[in-house]
């Protein structure tokens, strides 16, 4: 009779074998990865596999559209929504995961609910793990994520919690395809410019076009480097192309599924590069807008602009990543300037802003349950160290330029690149300088959240930062 032996049964046998030392995949699988390596004479310092993966995650139902605060339901589609995956493997066996999505943004609920399962299924640890969403607002609503930013009826939050179950799946699915489809390849970086993305807190949007069109310089801090990672297959073929751009995805507000600006890059590279995978990172965009905006022509245009920089990048030189990782992950707690009280609450639950309202009378009835809050928020920061060369900063929330222009220039022992949007959309995060300034991304906003506050402290920045500099410590 043949005998059939399972993964797990056979790493059972291979320990008992070897009198009781632990064998797990992980180890297998980066030995025999490290044997091939050595059996074919590759410069193993170099030489990465990769794995990738992906689903779409179009929804199917008449869930909501994300963004601007109202019932916006879809009659149809531009193109389709994508999870992409990129699973890397150095030559030491460490393994680190990322998956880019063309959502609005990810709760909580709905981030713990695919890290529970990436850890089940794959042994990876937070660390390990990055999941980017790119703040695209035709996209759909996710749950728990600015629940009370829209006039749901329990009919739509039913469809939502639903659509989220669904598009986790299509997540944890597209991670498990990376894993099992490993392919030797070497890792190359550059960075590029696009200059579309405008300073929204120091422009009047109405008055842009009119500016640009006379040649006059815009007002405000901006971020316009296009940072870019190629994945090259055995015989030198791209398979893969990592980029970002700092700059909110709100070209379209009409109600049809779209990826936006990044949606049409991704498609552009993948046209011109059959058989590649291209995949978009949300930078530190919380205060930069696409303007002019509003049509598809421009969102298409600006989708052009951003593959035709992320191009100039591949077609020039770039250099070459060396195959070690280090990871690290850490929460740190952003404190509240002040919680809030059943007396503020009473007034804004009886007035007239009805999105205010409604989280008004959320908080009333957590405190009448006997709800007590915290006096801070843990938030989630990131490192991956990719050799020498490249250090890659995943923070949460819809941080401000200045937190990319900040840790770029302060970690400039290597090439840094900066990921907002990462892992939980949480509130803006405003810089010191945004803190003082107020207004949307700086002031008393962060209720629209669902915080049991208005506003975060000042120190918020300082925060941040110290906690981004021991995670920097940890992998460098």
């Amino acid at each position: 009779m043949k005998r059939e032996f399972s993964r797990r049964s056979f790493l059972s046998t291979l320990t008992s074998a070897t009198g009781g030392i632990v064998f797990t995949e992980s180890m297998v699988g980066a030995s025999s990865y490290l044997a091939s390596q050595n059996g074919y004479g590759v410069n193993m310092e170099m030489s990465w596999q990769v794995g990738i993966g992906r689903r779409k995650i179009t929804p199917k139902t008449s869930v909501w559209l994300a963004g601007y605060g109202t019932q916006r339901i879809a009659y149809g589609k531009i193109h389709d929504l994508f999870v992409k995956v990129l699973a890397f493997r150095s030559h030491t066996g460490k393994r680190i995961v990322m998956a880019t999505t063309d959502n609005q943004g990810m709760s909580k609920t709905v981030y713990e609910k695919i890290f529970s399962e990436v850890h089940r299924q794959f042994d990876l640890e937070r660390s390990e793990f990055m999941l980017t969403f790119s703040h695209n607002h035709s996209g759909p609503c996710l749950q728990d994520d600015l629940v009370d930013y829209y006039p749901s009826d329990e009919t739509q939050r039913r469809l939502v919690s639903e659509y989220s179950e669904w598009m986790k799946d299509q997540v944890v699915e597209a991670i498990g395809e990376a894993l099992q489809n490993w392919q030797q390849a070497t890792l190359f970086k550059g960075e590029g410019k696009c200059t579309f993305a405008v300073n929204r807190r120091d422009n009047v949007e109405s008055e842009v076009p009119q500016l640009l069109e006379e040649g006059k310089s815009l007002e405000g801090a901006v971020d316009h480097y296009v940072p870019v990672m190629a994945i090259k297959g055995e015989r030198g073929n791209l398979i893969g192309v990592l980029f970002g751009y700092a700059c909110h995805p709100t070209t379209l507000s009409i109600n049809t599924w779209s990826g936006d600006f990044p949606g049409f890059a991704q498609i552009n590279l993948e046209a011109s590069h059959p058989g590649t995978a291209a995949m978009f990172f949300n930078a530190c965009g919380g205060d930069q807008n696409p303007i002019p905006r509003r049509t598809v022509q421009l969102c298409k245009k600006y989708g052009q602009q951003l593959s035709d920089a992320v191009e100039l990048v591949l077609d020039g030189p770039m250099e070459q990543i060396s195959s070690d990782i280090r990871s690290a992950f850490q929460y740190v707690p952003l404190a509240y300037q002040e919680l809030i009280t059943e007396e503020k609450l009473v007034p804004i639950a009886n007035g007239k802003d009805k999105l205010h309202a409604r989280w008004a009378n959320r908080m009333l009835k957590n405190i009448r349950d006997g709800a007590v809050f915290q006096e801070s928020y843990d938030y989630p920061v990131q490192a991956w160290m990719f050799g020498s060369e490249l250090l890659l900063l995943g923070i949460g929330g819809e941080a401000v330029v200045d937190y990319s222009l900040r840790f770029k220039k302060e970690f400039d022992q290597q090439t840094t690149w900066v990921c907002g949007y990462t892992n939980e959309m949480v509130a803006y995060i405003p810089s010191r300088r945004v803190w003082e300034e107020g207004g949307y991304e700086g002031g008393p906003h962060i209720d629209e959240y669902g915080h049991p506050a208005w506003r975060w402290a000042g120190d918020i920045e300082d925060r941040v930062s110290e906690a981004v500099h021991q995670i920097v410590r940890q992998v460098q």
